[in-house]
């Protein structure tokens, strides 16, 4: 039996392990070249490299001259048109960072993980103070809006066994009285988003508003969140809310 034998450019397949290796670290938030050499140990040179390769491809985009790159449009494409398999978190990156530059806090996205909220990422504004990373980590439905927000479109019978399975507070702010949390619901399912005041981690002030997807059941959350000394200003609440649906909205047009 004749084998045909396969020549295998190994410097290629290190270039590609390598590519790949600065994809999977920009999946979790952006980062700079000197941030990514050391995410994946690799000297900054040849991170800069791949990097410009990447970005002739559209697999990555850089944010603004000289500052953090984040995942593109071009990876989104290859992923397929929108099918189930396409990474949400990418997605919504160029949203997040509109609304970051915009408002000049942090925004981010989540999902519903059972009773509680997952943060999936966020893009954070140029400031001298800013909220720490919450990617990665997980809150109880009833202490922040997101969870809220995921509460709100939740079959009532869902909600019943939510609000009846006890709810603990994490801060002097915490709403944990089962008829306080179901007149919050109500409000976030009339005016379409919830905020959140100091209510799961003190100094930090948040509001969230869903993303709907083809069968109009929420798939992610958005959220604005900033220190409570200076986020959100009182006169512009409403007006924050507002926009937070309005960007959830143009989110959700490309999930349909």
């Amino acid at each position: 039996m004749w084998h045909t034998r396969v020549e295998v450019n190994m410097p290629a397949v290190q270039s590609v392990q390598r590519a790949f290796a600065i994809l999977r670290a920009l999946a979790g938030s952006p980062m700079g070249v000197t941030q990514l050499s050391q995410s994946v140990g690799l000297p900054k040179s040849t991170v800069a490299r791949l990097l410009a390769a990447l970005e002739e491809e559209q697999a990555v985009v850089q944010e603004e001259v000289g500052g953090k790159y984040a995942i593109g449009d071009g990876l989104l494409d290859v992923v397929g048109n929108l099918s189930s398999g396409r990474n949400i978190v990418s997605l919504a990156r160029p949203f997040l960072s509109a609304l970051a530059f915009e408002i000049d806090e942090t925004a981010g996205i989540a999902v519903r993980d059972g009773h509680n909220v997952h943060y999936l990422g966020h893009v954070g504004p140029d400031t001298q103070v800013q909220v720490r990373d919450w990617t990665g980590e997980y809150a109880p439905l009833h202490l922040v809006p997101s969870g809220l927000v995921a509460l709100a479109h939740l079959p009532s019978e869902e909600l019943d066994e939510y609000l009846q399975g006890g709810l603990l507070g994490t801060t002097a702010k915490s709403v944990i009285n089962v008829d306080d949390v179901r007149t919050r619901v109500k409000q976030v399912k009339s005016v379409g988003y919830a905020w959140g005041f100091e209510e799961f981690a003190a100094g930090i002030n948040s509001v969230a508003a869903p993303i709907y997807g083809q069968d109009n059941d929420v798939v992610a959350l958005l959220h604005i969140h900033g220190p409570a000394y200076r986020f959100p200003d009182p006169d512009r609440t409403h007006d924050l809310g507002v926009r937070l649906v309005e960007t959830c909205g143009e989110l959700s047009k490309r999930l349909i």
